[in-house]
């Protein structure tokens, strides 16, 4: 019996992780609760599974990690903010199946100083088809990681064609049902930067050796080539349940948690090149990732930033990368070895910058 704490219980990651646990009593107990807000529906949730730890606020939630016993801690908080509960847990020797991305990318070396061999299992489901891939071969024997991405609602427009984007548009994902943040990041090629340089960061390959290409099927999730000119993909209908599965229990899978797919019809997936000129979020997010230090923070932190003023009008869609780029051009990061106080520190400042530079009146 697997004791499970879930940060962020009330949004997708939290409520499909329930939904597989609902599913699994005998293998899953959930021992611990924590939301952002939504109290209502952590009380719901509390309720229906009989858990008597809970938390509202990321600051409770690291309180709780730290308080409760348990065997892995779901990390499904949106945003740098889920730093604290990944270091607590880490810190505590429990197990951390990671859905917050962001928390890895702005912590870098401090997350990955502290973290015990295997003690982080990826639940995105790039990452997860990763390490599943990876199985196959040693680390030495690794030539590269190709990264899926769907290409997102602007598939195949071109960098003109993007400039009049609206809010509504950059949220109608052809394959996910994601967050406000998220989902505009998918449609700017943030969301596959961060993964990139989580990626790295995971698994220990160079930014040079790390890919993207865009596969609008959504289908392999994600690739490994290895020396020997091999690759390995993991290919799935896309249903974030089995990652989150593989999160709980690593590596151990869980049956009948996904739907396989149907071999006995047809099916065509593509692959194309990412374009770089309409979509240079990845290409500035490996140039970030090897700059290191509290870069990647404040190119997360300025992108957030951005995003929300896109979609409150004050700025276009093509300005969010512009905002972001212009930000991270004029970091300097503080001397001194990298902490928890200077990744905040960076935070801050690249939120001030952006909003000063996009004319935000919260500048």
């Amino acid at each position: 019996m697997r004791r499970v704490i879930i940060l962020g219980s009330s949004g997708s990651i939290g409520t499909q992780a329930l939904d597989v646990i609902a599913a699994n009593p005998e293998r899953f107990e959930v021992v611990g609760l924590a939301v952002g807000s939504n109290r209502d529906a952590l009380d719901a949730q509390a309720t229906r599974f009989g858990v008597v730890n809970t938390a509202v606020g990321h600051r409770d939630a690291e309180a709780l990690v730290r308080s409760v016993d348990a065997d892995v801690v779901l990390n499904g908080i949106t945003g740098s903010v889920g730093l604290g509960p990944t270091l607590a847990t880490l810190e505590t020797g429990k197990t951390l199946a990671l859905a917050n991305k962001e928390s890895l990318i702005v912590g870098g070396a401090l997350v990955t100083r502290l973290a015990k061999p295997g003690q982080i299992v990826p639940v995105d489901s790039e990452h997860s088809a990763l390490a599943q891939c990876l199985v196959s071969g040693t680390h030495a024997e690794v030539r590269r990681l190709v990264l899926t991405a769907s290409g997102g609602p602007f598939r195949g427009r071109s960098r003109a064609q993007l400039h009049d984007v609206t809010p509504s548009e950059a949220l109608a994902h052809p394959t996910w049902d994601m967050g406000l943040v998220v989902t505009t990041n998918s449609s700017t090629l943030v969301n596959k930067g961060l993964e990139v340089i989580e990626a790295h960061l995971l698994f220990d390959i160079p930014f040079d050796r790390i890919d993207v290409t865009v596969h609008p099927q959504s289908i392999i999730h994600s690739m490994v080539e290895f020396v020997d000119g091999s690759t390995i993909a993991q290919a799935s209908p896309p249903d974030m349940r089995l990652p989150i599965s593989l999160g709980l229990d690593w590596p151990n899978r869980v049956a009948h948690v996904g739907v396989p797919l149907d071999w006995t019809t047809s099916h065509t997936w593509t692959f194309e090149p990412l374009d770089d000129d309409a979509f240079p979020a990845v290409r500035l997010a490996k140039q970030v990732g090897t700059a290191g230090v509290t870069y990647p923070a404040v190119f997360n932190a300025a992108n957030e930033e951005a995003v929300t003023a896109f979609h409150a009008g004050v700025i276009g869609y093509l300005e969010i990368l512009e905002t972001v780029s212009a930000v991270v051009e004029t970091h300097v990061p503080s001397s001194g070895e990298m902490s928890r106080e200077s990744v905040f520190e960076a935070e801050e400042w690249a939120r001030t910058a952006a909003r000063r530079r996009m004319g935000d009146s919260r500048g």
